[in-house]
């Protein structure tokens, strides 16, 4: 007897899948246990294998296509066996069961919307993929093949700019690049029609109308011609990330692409030693600058020659120069910090707690513990054990607001602020109250290097707990901070300053340092904070009692 198969529930938080790429073909013969289809869910690209043996005879959802969960996804049973009713039977529970679906399908026509989503055979529809999970739209950094090039299946595609890093995005199929459908620079939503793959020669116009494209990628298409005019007006500002050159766009990857943001390199002038003339970081290291600044340098005298005879007439020499401004375009990780701090400021009750800590038996156990050999710690490395030890006593803080329940989690998982070039991003350490105090300095100089090169995977960015930013180094005394969501507090750590305190009646110098607790009022209140600050003290106050 036939067997149906649904979209599966791949995680706990998957409401809808994506077929990434069918295993098996209607009429292929399945046994218990053979992988059937590659599924993308909201966290990860998954294989699906098949608990039923048989003829595959139907497939419901189309490779590129996406689905919600328990959705008609494959058919497997007799070769030869009549599905007919099942396939009816399918349609009538579909429509009691899901009647907001049945409201955007097209009940009358069913014919026309099958036929649409037939794909001529070999044609791989390639769409934006969902490369974290809080991605919900992704920009192309750089294409690495262009329209015409051949493909090979593991070949990267292009780099492609998330919420959280720029990734290389690999193919999964061979054949030749017949369409891109987002340009570089431009930005999409997940889903979105990003290039199609296939046989030289083939009707590509046909394929994207068989192709039933979202409303984001066809909007998508209908601009991106008078995006990428603006794109050009833009490129032409001296920003490395977006330099053009008479050919075209440069390639580089993006280490290159730092390396020189940060020397002041204009891209333009390097010459690419990479696959396809790609510039690499060993471009940057062995580039050497012309003779471009003598030209710059004549330019910037020319105000002042003509000035000069200004300077003679007037009795005050007023500056002579030209006004000038670029716009440049915001980075993907740019708005989507802007969105996630907006939204955890105005709806989040904030209110700030701070107090300030005497830091002379940190220094003291700092500098003992670092006197034992391989063995280094940070001030910072303190606070977190601190701050893990704290939230096990006060596991108010350490909560979630869910709207009509509170969600006290019995892990702690803290998130370390590290900033970046394009904003901020927040490695997770995992079970931050299991580790002492040299494995969580070990981890954090691991994590905020690989950070800062955008190496860090979308799992070791999730599931905070608590959040901690750090801007003593930059000899900040005091700030506040905004609440990093789901997280129900976030703790500010200024600099230890050298400051006359007062110890046993005296006077005498001593070492503070301020930290700021940032607390969500819905679920942590004034007392439970402050609570929670004054057994941080006694921790840092006290750094034995975190060696017990």
């Amino acid at each position: 007897m036939a067997e149906v198969i649904n979209m599966p529930r791949l995680s706990d938080t998957m409401e809808e899948g994506t077929v990434a790429k069918w295993l098996k073909n209607v009429g292929d013969k399945v046994e218990e246990g053979d992988i059937l289809a590659e599924i993308e869910t909201d966290k990860a690209t998954m294989e699906f294998e098949s608990f039923n043996e048989g003829t595959l005879l139907h497939i419901g959802i189309a490779e590129g296509d996406g689905a919600p969960v328990d959705t008609l996804l494959a058919i497997i049973g007799e070769e030869g066996e009549d599905i007919s009713g099942l396939l009816n039977g399918r349609g009538a529970a579909a429509t009691e069961e899901t009647p907001k679906i049945e409201e955007n399908s097209v009940p009358a026509e069913p014919e026309a919307q099958t036929s649409s989503t037939e794909v001529p055979e070999g044609v791989e529809i390639i769409t934006m993929p969902r490369l974290s999970d809080t991605m919900e739209e992704g920009t192309v950094a750089s294409w690495l093949k262009k329209v015409g090039d051949t493909v090979e299946e593991g070949d990267i595609l292009a780099e492609i700019e998330t919420d959280k890093a720029t990734m290389e995005f690999e193919s999964f199929y061979s054949g030749t690049l017949l369409h891109i459908g987002i340009q570089e620079g431009e930005g999409a939503p997940v889903d979105s029609l990003l290039a199609v793959i296939g046989p030289q020669g083939t009707d590509v116009d046909a394929v994207l109308n068989a192709k039933p494209l979202n409303a984001a990628s066809t909007d998508n298409a209908e601009k991106a011609k008078p995006a990428s005019e603006e794109t050009k007006s833009v490129d032409t500002a001296p920003v490395p990330i977006s330099i053009t050159s008479d050919s075209g766009r440069i390639y580089a990857s993006p280490l290159a692409k730092k390396i020189a943001a940060d020397k002041g390199i204009n891209l333009s002038e390097v010459t690419g030693t990479g696959d396809n003339g790609r510039i690499v970081k060993r471009d940057i290291e062995r580039f050497k600058p012309n003779a471009a600044p003598a030209a710059s340098g004549a330019t910037s005298r020319a105000p002042m020659e003509q000035a000069a005879p200004v300077a003679a007439m007037a009795p005050i020499n007023l500056p002579v120069g030209e006004e000038g401004s670029e716009e440049v375009k915001n980075s993907q990780m740019r708005k989507v910090i802007a969105k996630r701090l907006s939204e955890s400021k105005f709806s989040a009750p904030h209110y700030y707690l701070t107090i300030e800590v005497d830091m002379d038996n940190s220094k003291a156990s700092r500098a003992q513990i670092n006197g034992l050999p391989d063995t280094k710690v940070s001030f910072n490395d303190m606070v977190l054990k601190a701050c893990a030890m704290a939230l096990k006593k006060h596991p108010q803080v350490n909560t979630t607001w869910n709207n009509d329940t509170t969600r006290y989690n019995h892990h702690v998982h803290i998130g370390v602020a590290v900033a970046v070039d394009d904003g901020l991003v927040v490695p997770v350490l995992k079970f931050t109250d299991q580790m002492n105090l040299t494995t969580i300095g070990g981890a954090v100089k691991d994590m905020a290097g690989r950070a800062r090169n955008k190496k860090l995977t979308p799992a070791e960015m999730e599931g905070s707990t608590f959040t901690v930013s750090n801007l003593g180094m930059f000899g900040i005394l005091e700030f506040t901070s905004i609440i990093n969501q789901p997280n129900s507090a976030i703790l500010s750590v200024g600099a230890i300053v050298q400051k006359p305190v007062v110890k046993n009646g005296e006077i005498v110098v001593g070492n503070t340092m301020k930290v700021t607790l940032a607390c969500d009022h819905r679920t942590v209140d004034g007392a439970t904070g402050a609570q929670f600050l004054q057994t941080l003290r006694a921790y840092l106050e006290n750094p034995v009692t975190m060696l017990a």
